[in-house]
């Protein structure tokens, strides 16, 4: 038949009834003759508790030994599976990552895969056995239990996929699919069949928190077909997959947002070489991501640059500029982190002209003010007031029809 990779969040295994369920859904595959890898996050709320545990004795854990500690939740959510599924009558095997041959590099709490040696898996397979991994850790080369960073299951999951050659890697969540926007915000939001993976990247990368930015990059590398679903309902989800004609009819697939975001303006830089240099040097030192830059130029040999950085680490950044404008002789630093961002995706966009002019119509129509824009060949982004993110969301969504199929 087919081998399956599937993945089930904290949500999904919350509690022992729920892992019931898990066990039932997987035997099911199982018993259709199909080859089945299961990959599990730890239980709702368990790895926030770890954390809080580690924190009470310093505040700044050993980021190696936090791994260890991290890593437990998942060993016990696949053993308690196939403790589950052997009671069944169902022959099942627990991996951890290191078992499991998931090497990584030593970035310890966001280490990334660098490859997988699946032999352990296949024999277990080639013997009729369900295997469950523990999703969002590995080893390093030095034999470290390392983790992925949050939502690092997805990618475990979909990394495994690939190694493995399988046929399809199954994602399930508390929520049904990928819609074209959230639909807590927007009543009228509409499931979409199929996604592309640069939609899906794009999506991800501006807020939408179905499916983790790595696990995406490795099914477009990989061509891994991904079925976003739900783990309380059996109707099909929706699918992630390569690009075709027919997903260019679409302008516009989907609107995006992010609250997670702060702005950050260095005014009267000198403009020479080598200050923007200096300016995201200090910013990339102290491991923080930029996302959005513009840059204004004054007379005078001025010029004022502007760029957005994830909330968490605003007070950070902001501490950093304020140094280096010491330094380079700017004027000042000012900051906001009372801003959103809104997203327009669709890979139509790359055939389709007054896309820009649509979204900036609509959002003029409602009077919200557009404090910076980025574009991409398939997503355009705005930075609003974020008083207004859910008018925004709803109001482009109409604009461009999405509850229509």
């Amino acid at each position: 038949m087919a081998l399956i990779v599937q993945k089930y969040g904290g949500t999904s295994v919350g509690d022992l009834e729920r892992i019931r369920n898990v066990a039932n859904n997987v035997a099911k595959v199982h018993s259709s003759g199909n080859d089945v890898v299961v990959v599990l996050s730890a239980m709702a709320g368990v790895t926030d508790q770890l954390i809080g545990m580690a924190r009470k004795i310093t505040s700044t854990p050993h980021r190696r030994e936090l791994d260890v500690l991290l890593a437990t939740g998942e060993q016990t959510t696949v053993a308690l599976l196939c403790m589950t599924l052997e009671s069944m009558g169902c022959p099942a095997t627990s991996l951890l990552g290191f078992q499991a041959e998931i090497v990584t590099d030593r970035a310890f709490g966001r280490a990334r895969i660098v490859e997988i040696h699946a032999d352990r898996i296949k024999d277990l397979l080639a013997q009729r056995k369900i295997v469950a991994v523990a999703g969002f850790q590995g080893r390093a080369v030095n034999g470290d239990i390392t983790t992925l960073g949050r939502g690092g299951s997805d990618t475990s999951a979909v990394a495994l996929a690939a190694a493995l050659k399988a046929d399809v890697c199954e994602i399930y969540t508390d929520v049904d699919g990928v819609y074209t926007t959230d639909p807590n915000i927007c009543s009228n939001a509409r499931k979409l069949d199929r996604i592309s993976y640069d939609e899906m990247l794009e999506m991800a990368s501006l807020g939408a928190k179905v499916l983790q930015i790595r696990s995406v990059e490795f099914a477009k590398k990989y061509n891994v077909p991904v079925h976003v679903r739900s783990s309380f309902k059996e109707e099909k989800g929706t699918m992630v997959v390569e690009e075709d004609k027919d997903m260019e009819r679409l302008v516009v697939s989907g609107i995006t947002y992010s609250r997670d975001e702060a702005r950050i303006t260095v005014t009267k830089v000198p403009d020479r070489p080598g200050i923007a240099a200096k300016i995201f040097n200090t910013i990339g030192d102290a491991g923080i991501v930029v996302d959005m830059i513009i840059q204004n130029t004054r007379k005078g040999g001025l010029t004022d640059i502007t760029f957005t950085v994830p909330k968490t680490d605003y007070q950070a950044a902001l501490a950093i500029q304020q140094q280096l404008a010491k330094e380079i002789g700017a004027e000042q630093v000012l900051g906001d982190d009372d801003i959103a961002k809104v997203s327009v995706v669709g890979v139509g966009m790359r055939s389709h002209a007054g896309v820009a002019a649509r979204t900036f119509t609509a959002l003029a129509k409602e009077n919200i003010n557009i404090m910076m824009i980025s574009t991409s060949e398939i997503k355009i982004s705005c930075v609003i007031d974020q008083k207004y993110t859910e008018l925004a969301v709803r109001i482009l969504h109409d604009a461009f029809s999405l509850e229509k199929v």
